[in-house]
């Protein structure tokens, strides 16, 4: 009877220890049953064994035996060498994203935030032990913390098990995590997205907020409005990136006010007074940074006329064309052609990292610079367009629906951004608007092209980079051909092979006995 039991203990004990492969390879979630299952395996192949230790010569001249052995081995070699590679791993380790949109990987800007950290961060996720995004944000802060170092620790505590340190930091919510630095703290909701941890880690590291003030009252686009021309998704990207953003009803106001880092003109569609364009030019000769949007002549009936004039000074001209490109991204937004795709950009710190990434310029007028530039001003072009381009010059065409080139159209690759500076002065113009609108900010990299454009006025040049991106997900869809071999391949045909294969060996061996 012991001998039957000792012979039935071998094959849980070799079951056990697979399971703990399995478990190792498969779900490291589960670490905490690896250990018992190898104890338990091990102990059941010993007390399999112990029985034939007396005289194993017998046992061990059996097939059965000799393939058990055989077995076992193989399983105690396969522990050993996941155990060493595991050793190694620790030690010595390295990650490849080969997701679409890099998803798993750190963006640019996060890595050179937490390279440049000057002081030690730390972070508290509170989470219950059994939430899903626990092993999502655990995750990101080891990212987070290979790349910076000892200036980032971090922690997760289940507010459940720990409720003074919950109350200490006023959690209400779980999912919430807590930046500290500098005896500054921010919290952050749902912490698990890149985007929203790294806005958080710049707030609680830099000294207050730079303002931004976006001028309203000439028909710009809308700071508070969510319409597709509206200016609210700018806003919240600049808030995000830990600025302060205000309107200015300038011709109301009279002056730019003291404390603008910035100044946004977003796509006047009116001239301005005569007070206005004063305060501005008064606030770029006392080393302003103003950013000025100017959308083209044409489908716009009026132009800010004096707002040309100012920039004029600055040696930026604004051409009274439409810059068209054939190409079928403008079929996407229902606009033709009407939609330059840009990815060229000339050596600045605003373009820097943007090599390699497409920005789009809808409705777009091209930009002029003299060989020459005025006294003390130094302008270079930012993002160009191909050269198969043109600046469509010809109103009735246009509204006709005649797109070519004529002799008289400037022709590709033409300016549609460019930068002045004048001492301490920095000016940028864009040759539109559309590309912060809410309709076109999101698209491809009109985002980061935007926020580098601010940061460089604002004298923050750290912040200049390629931001994370949201991650989406990538739905795979089939044919009805390829839905059934999906379906026929590994669920009927793989099965029955092995099936069959079976019936014939067994047959087989019967017919040699």
């Amino acid at each position: 009877m012991l001998r039957r039991l000792a012979d039935w203990a071998f094959y849980p004990g070799i079951a056990a220890l697979a399971a703990a492969v399995v478990q190792q390879l498969f779900l490291p979630q589960y670490a905490a049953f690896r250990w018992p299952l190898i104890i338990a395996g091990l102990v059941l192949v010993l007390v399999s064994v112990l029985p034939r230790l007396r005289d194993p010569r017998p046992a061990l001249g059996t097939r059965t035996a000799r393939y058990s052995l055989n077995t076992a081995v193989f399983v105690l070699l396969l522990l050993g060498v996941i155990t060493v590679v595991e050793a190694l791993s620790f030690r010595h380790n390295a990650r490849v994203d080969l997701t679409e949109s890099s998803r798993y990987s750190l963006s640019a800007q996060t890595i050179q935030t937490l390279k440049g950290l000057k002081t030690k961060v730390s972070a508290i996720a509170f989470y219950r032990a059994d939430q899903p995004g626990k092993r999502l944000i655990e995750d990101l802060f080891k990212q987070y913390a290979r790349v910076a170092g000892d200036n980032f620790v971090w922690k997760s505590v289940d507010p459940d098990k720990d409720p003074a340190l919950a109350r200490g930091f006023g959690i209400e919510n779980y999912g919430t995590t807590v930046l500290e630095a500098k005896g500054r703290t921010e919290k952050v909701q749902d912490a698990d997205q890149e985007e929203k941890l790294t806005n958080a880690l710049l707030k609680v590291t830099r000294e207050g907020k730079r303002v931004v003030y976006v001028v309203q009252g000439h028909g710009e686009a809308d700071l508070a409005s969510s319409e597709r021309a509206g200016f609210a998704d700018a806003k919240a990207a600049l808030e995000k990136a830990n600025y302060d953003v205000k309107p200015l009803p300038l011709a109301r106001q009279g002056k730019i006010p003291e404390d603008a880092a910035v100044v946004i003109v977003p796509g006047p569609r009116s001239d301005f007074f005569a007070p206005e364009i004063d305060a501005l030019d008064g606030y770029l000769g006392k080393g302003g940074k103003l950013l000025a949007m100017i959308n083209p002549p044409f489908p716009e009936k009026s132009q800010p006329e004096s707002l040309r004039k100012l920039i004029g000074r600055y040696g930026v001209g604004l051409d009274d064309d439409l810059v068209i490109e054939l190409n079928p991204i403008g079929q996407v937004f229902g606009i033709g052609p009407q939609v330059p795709i840009v990815q060229q950009y000339e050596p600045h710190p605003i373009t820097r990292d943007m090599t390699g990434f497409t920005t789009l310029f809808p409705l777009a007028r091209s930009l002029s610079t003299p060989k020459t530039p005025p006294a003390g001003v130094t302008i270079q072009p930012l993002a160009r367009t191909t050269a198969d381009s043109w600046g469509e010059t010809n109103r009735a065409s246009l509204e006709a629906g005649q797109v070519k080139p004529d002799p008289e159209d400037p022709k590709g690759p033409l300016t549609l951004a460019a930068v002045a500076t004048k001492d301490k002065s920095r000016l940028v113009v864009y040759g539109t608007a559309n590309v912060a609108i809410n309709q076109f900010l999101n698209v491809q990299n009109n985002r980061d092209f935007f926020l580098n454009t601010v940061s460089w006025l604002a004298e923050q040049e750290d912040q200049i980079s390629i931001r994370p991106k949201d991650t989406k997900s990538t739905p795979v869809f089939l044919t009805s051909q390829q839905a059934q071999a999906v379906f026929w391949l590994p669920v009927v045909i793989l099965p029955g092979a092995a099936v069959v294969g079976g019936i014939v060996a067994v047959a087989r061996r019967r017919s040699i006995k």
